[in-house]
């Protein structure tokens, strides 16, 4: 039998997690791996509460962030032997509906990345101008070094085939991890498809923290980081 699991990192989400779950258990009865950031609100009772053979927890005493918290996931997922994980977010703006079709198609390819522009569903929402105006420009970019015709370089809904998560090197935890993901798939030579999912942003105005606050500092961060990987990997 095929093992699949959803990975979710949690960090201060009390808001949307029994929705998120109980949702989640709506459209699929299999393993979930919720690993929770340090949160300092009700998450981690709301986890503990939902424990059982099927949804597994870690609760790190810390806050590490995403990143670091996210490939954290990974390493837990690839030791339990899954075949294919999805990562979600837990803030309400992935949906579980999504989660079937993801799991549907990744049997065919390396990594299956949600995409918000390449494709108008279910009345998708408006987008921060910056954000939008940024993931054009970074996406732009990614394209023209890998001859990829990705329409959104950051949407962290994904399907992957372990093993091709193994091959990843990833060393850039925060905001730009995505960009690794995106110039090491050309350089593994990994195989990969964009399905639309809607366009979802119950908080529109959410800080991303410091200096990141500011759209040109994000910028500039996130076009070093693929010009450092250009050059790791020779593209």
């Amino acid at each position: 039998m095929t093992r699949r699991v959803v990975l979710i990192p949690v960090y201060n989400e009390e808001r949307h997690l029994e929705g998120l779950l109980a949702r989640l258990r709506q459209v699929y009865s299999e393993d979930v791996l919720l690993i929770d950031d340090g949160s300092v609100d009700r998450s981690p009772s709301i986890l503990k509460s939902a424990h059982n053979e099927r949804t597994h927890m870690i609760l790190q005493a810390d806050n590490r962030g995403y990143g670091v918290t996210l490939v954290a996931g990974f390493e837990e997922v690839a030791r339990r032997g899954y075949e294919y994980v999805i990562t979600m977010d837990s803030d309400g703006q992935h949906r579980p509906d999504w989660i079937p079709g993801f799991f549907s198609a990744i049997e065919d390819w390396d990594i299956v990345s949600g995409s918000r522009y390449c494709s108008e569903i279910d009345g998708t929402g408006e987008v921060p101008p910056d954000r939008r105006a940024i993931n054009s420009i970074v996406t732009g970019k990614i394209n023209e070094i890998t001859g990829f015709a990705l329409t959104d370089s950051f949407c962290g809904f994904k399907a992957y085939r372990v093993s091709a998560l193994r091959k990843l090197s990833i060393t850039e935890f925060g905001y730009a991890m995505p960009l690794q993901v995106w110039l090491q798939a050309k350089h593994f030579g990994l195989r990969f498809a964009e399905l639309p999912v809607s366009r979802i942003y119950n908080d529109p105005n959410r800080r991303f923290g410091g200096d990141l606050d500011d759209p040109d500092v994000r910028l500039r961060l996130y076009l070093s980081t693929i010009e450092k990987e250009r050059i790791r990997w020779n593209l």
